[in-house]
C-alpha cells in the first residue's frame, strides 16, 4: 500500500444483489461513550482478545461496529500511544490495536428502516485483515492536503485496502507465527510504510491486529478482561 489506489466504480445496489463483503467494515465504527463502553463491549459477548501481560503500556477501549440489528460485527482494544492530534505528528508513537471479529454468517443487510437492501457476506480472516488494513490507513491521513482531495485519498487507500485483503495467499501477504493463549497460530502478515497488519481465524473468533513503532514479532495474544482497559 505504497501508492493512492486508481478511482474504482461501485456496482449499483439492488434489493437481489449480494452487498460486498468489506462493504460494512470501511464505514467508521462507532465508538462508546466513557460511561457505557464496558457495557456495550460485554453485551457484544465476543471472546475479547488483546495483548498478553508481557506488554506493559497503556491498554484502552476502541470501538464497535454492528449490524443495524444491533449484532456486533467486531470490535478493537488499543495498546499503547493514543493517536496524535495530527496524523503523522507523532513520528515516535507505539501503538497496537487488536481487532476481535465474529465469525457471522451470511445474513441479509438491512436498512435503517428494517427492509433489506441485499446481503452481507460471512466474515472472514480477508474481512478481518480488511478492518486492520483500513484501520491503519485511517490513522494516516494526509494533513497536509486539501480537504476535499484528502477524503478522495481516504477512499482511494480504503478500497485499496480490501483489495489487498482479498489476496491473503499472495505478496505483499507472508505468514507468520505468533502465540495466542499460549499456543503458537499462522497468521498472514504484510507490512506497508505506515505499518503492519496481521489476521488469523481462531477456534471462536476471527483475530487481526494493526500496529506501528511495535514490531510484530515481539508480540502475544490471548483473551482478556475488560477491565484491565480503559474506557
Amino acid at each position: 500500500m505504497t501508492s493512492p489506489a486508481q478511482p474504482t466504480s461501485r456496482q449499483a445496489e439492488s434489493s437481489s444483489a449480494p452487498i460486498r463483503s468489506h462493504a460494512p467494515i470501511i464505514a467508521r465504527a462507532a465508538e462508546p461513550s466513557a460511561r457505557d463502553g464496558h457495557a456495550a463491549f460485554l453485551a457484544a459477548q465476543l471472546p475479547w482478545y488483546g495483548l498478553d501481560a508481557g506488554w506493559r503500556g497503556e491498554r484502552r477501549l476502541g470501538s464497535l461496529c454492528a449490524d443495524v440489528d444491533g449484532t456486533v460485527q467486531y470490535g478493537s482494544l488499543l495498546h499503547g500511544d493514543a493517536p496524535a492530534g495530527r496524523p503523522g505528528g507523532d513520528p515516535q508513537r507505539r501503538a497496537v490495536t487488536v481487532v476481535t471479529m465474529a465469525p457471522l454468517p451470511r445474513r441479509p443487510a438491512l436498512r435503517p428502516d428494517g427492509t433489506a437492501r441485499g446481503f452481507v457476506e460471512a466474515s472472514t480472516v480477508a474481512s478481518a485483515a480488511a478492518v486492520a488494513g483500513i484501520g491503519l490507513v485511517e490513522e494516516q491521513w494526509p494533513w497536509h492536503l486539501d480537504v476535499a482531495v484528502r477524503q478522495h485519498w481516504m477512499d482511494q487507500q480504503r478500497e485499496l485496502a480490501a483489495q489487498v485483503a482479498d489476496r491473503l495467499g499472495d505478496l505483499p501477504w507472508r505468514l507468520l507465527t505468533l502465540s495466542v493463549d499460549l499456543l503458537p497460530q499462522v497468521f498472514h502478515y504484510r507490512e506497508s510504510e505506515y505499518g503492519w497488519v496481521l489476521a488469523t481465524a481462531t477456534q471462536h473468533c476471527f483475530l487481526a491486529a494493526y500496529g506501528r513503532g511495535v514490531s510484530a514479532y515481539s508480540l502475544a495474544f490471548t483473551r482478556v478482561s475488560l477491565a484491565d482497559y480503559d474506557a
